[in-house]
């Protein structure tokens, strides 16, 4: 007898969700002229009357490709029965008249808005916010290097704000804004809370109350004063109350034994009884699939376990996180070709979101060979025995269903490589790109010098230099590294890599060593410097290596054909000097011979030095344009608190990270100064016959 009461109850819940789900297609069928889906067909996300995304709709909504919904530009994080709250993430070039788009007909700013501005002609003493502050409370960089205040708009309680207003405020830019809202959770008192980078938009219907007849209008005003109304379902009803939308539908009182004394719509007990029988056999059935669900279950933890075991001993603990390969495949969406990164010669790279919501970089290895679990092992055991904040850190892989994945840290500035051939954004400037180098040469001078035996990357290149929120550095992909040789100067092994970036005396020789990612790094620099591709065939013939054209035109002295205009080396004589100084240093990395190359050690510290040496620039600026004797004093203690301020230690190797100066006054008159102090200069020749300077020829030239 219990058990068919069980099968009664199954049968009734059945019943109830076919019930709803009809009516549901119903009130679809009754806007059929407005399209309320967003998304592929009747599987999208849809969104309740009055919202749509076409013609027919009252108010209309964006649909994009990725299937968000969005309001002009702007994407929605939530629809409430009375409000829009809309994402407004902080931009530094936003134009007020961007604003425009949150006053409609039917929805408008709300006073709990306060927005963030600037470029004012007449600050708003009422809110005035300092741009530092701003920078730490977002976690976002300064919007200003003149480091101008923000200022903060809001009305009064009640009204909306009113954008034609905020267009003749005086103030050109708004930045963001803060969300006042109020939680009511309790019935005795309500807190108050801010959400940073968000709008609420109110919305309603113009005219007069248009409800369902179990629904309740509450009538408000809209935007410009006028007229509106909302509706609500009352109690025991549910839709969205609108006599045009959905309606409202009674919720079902029925129950088990209602369904048995045939008081539910007619429903008699024959009925429910041959549900019953039928849902008893398909219950007989879902408890056989269980039972093999759990057999196959348990052989893939075995298998789990086993790969675990394996990593265990690559990592030498069981520190490195096994996902599951579900976990995996839920995070990337299928591995959702919307959710690729990129394709490297290993592997594709997918964006996805594990259980903490962060973003997370995940590489699906390509089937190279059967024993593909220990090749993945090479590079978990090598990312594991190092950490360094300039080098990407390793959260987790997946050894599952004959797949091999790792799992890193998630970068979304993306790759030095696309910053540099205008993939992203416009261009980096030469203090960013200076300081991308010297992270990446400290990251690569501690795999050298502070490892035991030391790593040896062996695929150096701009791609595999990833920037994050702040633009640091980060070196990744391992897959090629390997442990070099405690005794020897080299070890032996196939030569592999990227076409450009290879050591011509490895590609020869065989012989790995570690100036063999030193020349890889003097080819990065020279795309830093000169923004071209490594391997371009659409240049002329003699030209179409990177390395090669550096080492002619450097050789030469004509190091300034080829400079990254977008850098405008000529601004100013720091500038200059220090595109110069690098260009050298590339110079003597692509030495043909090893012997004739820095180490990494050695090439992180003239580089730190080139970068600390605008300091002294600006020093002798503030000291020359000074009317006042003693001024001199004053700026160097300045920049000496800041320069030790700033200062912090990463594997033993010296970093420090400034905020230089864009242009400095009067700077071209010390150009020639600086010039003749620079140890070698790159105006004057090399001949082809010479050999690239050493450190000790060029330490030596800056004695003569």
């Amino acid at each position: 007898m219990v058990f068919h009461e069980i099968i009664i109850r199954f049968v009734f819940s059945i019943l109830l969700v076919w019930s709803s789900s009809s009516a549901s297609s119903v009130g679809a069928a009754n806007s059929t002229q407005c399209n309320q889906y967003c998304g592929a067909g009747s599987n999208g996300q849809r969104v309740p009357y009055p919202f749509g995304f076409s013609e027919g709709c009252t108010i209309r909504l964006n649909c994009t490709r990725s299937g968000e919904i969005g309001i002009g530009e702007y994407l929605i994080q939530n629809v409430t029965s009375d409000t829009l709250m809309v994402s407004f993430p902080v931009n530094c070039s936003r134009p007020i008249e961007d604003l425009k788009q949150f006053s409609g007909t039917n929805y408008g700013m709300t006073w709990r808005n306060g927005l963030l501005l600037q470029n004012c002609t007449v600050p708003k003493s009422e809110c005035t916010i300092p741009s530092y502050l701003l920078s730490a409370r977002l976690n976002i960089p300064s919007c200003d290097s003149k480091n101008e205040n923000v200022s903060c708009y809001s009305e009064a309680s009640g009204d909306y704000l009113d954008y034609w207003k905020l267009k003749n405020i005086g103030c050109g830019l708004v930045v963001s804004s803060i969300l006042v809202g109020m939680d009511n959770n309790t019935k005795k008192s309500s807190s108050m809370y801010l959400e940073f980078q968000t709008i609420e938009l109110e919305w309603g219907l113009e005219g007069d109350c248009a409800c369902d007849e179990h629904a309740n209008c509450t009538n408000i005003f809209l935007p410009g004063n006028r007229n509106g109304f909302r509706c609500w379902c009352k109690d025991g009803f549910v839709g969205d109350g609108f006599r045009n939308g959905d309606g409202c539908r009674k919720v079902s009182k029925c129950n088990p034994s209602k369904y048995l004394s045939g008081r539910c719509g007619g429903t008699t007990r024959i009925g429910v009884l041959v549900g019953g029988i039928i849902a008893g056999a398909g219950l007989m059935a879902g408890l056989a699939i269980l039972c093999y669900c759990i057999r196959r279950r348990s052989a893939s933890l075995k298998k789990r376990m086993s790969a675990k075991r394996l990593l265990s001993e690559a990592a030498g603990s069981s520190s490195v996180p096994m996902f599951q390969y579900k976990e995996i495949e839920k995070a990337t969406n299928s591995f959702s070709e919307k959710q690729r990164l990129g394709i490297g010669a290993y592997g594709t790279v997918y964006a996805g979101k594990l259980h903490s919501d962060e973003w997370v970089a995940i590489k699906k290895l390509r089937h190279r060979d059967p024993d593909g679990v220990e090749q993945v092992m090479n590079e978990i055991k090598l990312l594991s025995s190092v950490s360094h904040p300039n080098l990407v850190r390793l959260l987790g892989c997946c050894i599952e269903n004959g797949e091999q994945i790792l799992v890193y840290e998630f970068m979304p500035n993306g790759t030095l490589a696309q910053h540099l051939q205008r993939e992203r954004g416009s261009g980096l400037p030469w203090t960013i790109r200076l300081t991308t180098a010297t992270e990446t040469a400290q990251a690569i001078a501690h795999l050298h010098s502070a490892m035991n035996p030391p790593i040896y990357h062996r695929d150096i290149k701009s791609s595999n230099i990833l920037l994050d929120y702040n633009f640091n550095s980060k070196v990744a992909d391992f897959g090629l590294s390997r442990f070099g040789m405690t005794d020897d100067s080299h070890i032996s092994t196939a030569p592999q890599g990227t076409p450009g970036y290879v050591d011509p005396q490895y590609h020869q020789n065989y012989h790995l060593s570690d100036k063999s990612d030193v020349y890889s790094f003097g080819v990065v620099l020279i795309e830093i410097i000169t923004a071209l591709k490594v391997v371009d065939f659409s240049r002329p013939h003699s030209e179409i290596n990177l390395a090669a054209l550096a080492i002619d035109r450097i050789g030469k002295g004509r190091v300034d054909e080829i400079i990254d205009p977008f850098l405008e080396p000529h601004r100013d004589a720091w500038t200059l000097s220090s595109v110069h100084r690098v260009a050298e240093l590339a110079f003597r990395c692509l030495a043909f011979h090893r012997d004739m190359r820095p180490s990494m050690i050695e090439v992180a510290d003239e580089l730190e030095q080139i970068r600390l040496s605008s300091w002294t620039s600006l020093e002798d600026n503030v000291c020359m344009t000074s009317s006042v004797n003693s001024s001199c004093s004053s700026p160097r203690s300045m920049s000496e608190t800041s320069f030790r301020s700033t200062t912090t230690k990463k594997g033993g190797v010296g970093s420090r990270r400034l905020i230089l100066p864009q242009k400095i006054g009067n700077a071209l008159s010390i150009m020639e100064e600086i010039k003749d102090s620079s140890p070698v200069s790159v105006q004057d020749p090399w001949l082809s016959e010479e050999s690239p300077p050493s450190t000790n020829r060029l330490l030596g030239s800056a004695g003569r």
